[in-house]
């Protein structure tokens, strides 16, 4: 039988995840991308902190719960529309994954947890957020830089990369040099961090 409500809370995210109709193809294998991009967040937390608490490990997995049901566009396409949009996932679903793990048996105490750790409630005061924001980060320098650096421009790039280095820990930008990029991607973020 699982650890029970872990195991059950899972296999509930994956099963969401799995119904994403964007597919990718990873390793000569189609998946749906938010089934990859959540065990790739799991890869990264094992990585960073491979001790991590259930909850943690929970909230880093449903990260994206159900993301694509509301796609960017619905949203105008301005940083006020991007800000809004983002701001209304993180609580649908932060609420969206509460439900879900009280469904797998978990205690209001610990569901309630998992919703502020998605909600990245008290970020660089709360340990457990951090390493959250940290694994985001590092799945965006791995698995979506590349392709996000073809769609905008050096000096754009540059300031997200810097962004993006600033909210990240000790331990994160460890992990992060250690990724392997293109010489492109690797120049682009020496200039950013150049510019500290």
């Amino acid at each position: 039988m699982a650890n029970s409500n872990y195991e059950l809370a899972m296999q509930s995210i994956d099963e969401a995840h799995a119904q994403d109709p964007k597919i990718v193809v990873i390793d000569g294998t189609n998946q749906p991308y938010e089934l990859h991009y959540s065990r790739k967040m799991s890869e990264y937390l094992e990585k960073h902190s491979p001790n991590a608490a259930a909850v943690l490990r929970l909230a880093v997995r449903a990260q994206h719960f159900r993301r694509w049901e509301v796609p960017r566009d619905s949203y105008p396409m301005n940083r006020q529309g991007y800000h809004s949009w983002r701001s209304y996932l993180k609580n649908r679903q932060a609420q969206l994954v509460h439900e879900l793990c009280l469904n797998s048996g978990y205690l209001e105490e610990d569901a309630t947890r998992v919703a502020a750790l998605i909600r990245k409630e008290d970020l660089r005061k709360d340990e457990e957020t951090q390493v959250l924001e940290d694994i985001a980060c590092l799945v965006f320098l791995d698995d979506q830089f590349e392709e996000f650096e073809k769609q905008h421009d050096e000096e754009k790039i540059v300031a997200i990369l810097r962004k993006t280095w600033g909210k990240m820990s000790a331990r994160g930008h460890e992990l992060a040099l250690d990724i392997s990029m293109s010489d492109h991607a690797k120049t682009l973020i020496t200039k950013a961090l150049s510019r500290d």
